[in-house]
């Protein structure tokens, strides 16, 4: 008996269109399915427990002794600060010192010490309450050496009015004192050019 051959053409289309929508089909089964999975939302954080392990609202209030705790911290910091800026103070008013004893420094050396003292005079500022304002110097330096006598009678003018404050004021001297160290600096940087 012969083998007969069937055109197999019709039978591949009609596989082809079934693998295809069946393929469909399971995609949108599987879209479907996906969306239907719940989404997990992040768990949230655990409320902070207190000393004695009880677990504590952030939003109640505190009580006298958390109050206490808090107030000591603030205060401890602040007595940081205020070192700190003493500190600073103290900076100022030693690089003052030298630029007014050294004769025989060469400007190089000279201009190093004048642009060290410019960040701790503008912090010093800050920690007073002041900002930038404009300051009009008289006598105004004519030359370099004028300028560095003048820079230094500021820095320690400057780091005396710091150190006898107290850490709670608000001094206008220091800032005023601060302003004219740092408009004086600022004078001498253009003389080294």
């Amino acid at each position: 008996m012969p083998i007969v051959k069937v055109n197999s053409q019709s039978r591949i289309k009609q596989f082809s269109t079934y693998t295809l929508t069946t393929l469909i089909f399971i995609v949108l089964c599987a879209g479907v399915a996906f969306s239907q999975v719940p989404v997990q939302k992040p768990s949230p954080t655990p409320l902070p427990t207190a000393v004695d392990g009880t677990f504590k609202n952030p939003d109640a209030p505190l009580t006298t002794f958390e109050e206490e705790m808090r107030a000591k911290r603030e205060i401890k910091i602040a007595e940081k600060d205020h070192e700190e800026n003493l500190n600073r103070a103290k900076e100022i008013g030693e690089i003052g010192k030298q630029l007014k004893e050294d004769n025989a420094s060469t400007d190089h050396d000279r201009s190093k010490k004048i642009d060290r003292r410019s960040k701790p005079t503008k912090k010093v500022r800050s920690e007073a309450g002041g900002e930038d304002e404009e300051i009009t110097i008289s006598p105004r330096p004519t030359d370099l050496p004028g300028a560095i006598k003048q820079i230094a009678e500021a820095s320690e003018t400057l780091s005396k009015d710091v150190q006898k404050t107290p850490r709670r004021v608000v001094s206008t001297s220091v800032i005023n004192n601060a302003n004219v160290l740092l408009e004086l600096i600022k004078l001498a940087r253009g003389f080294f050019h």
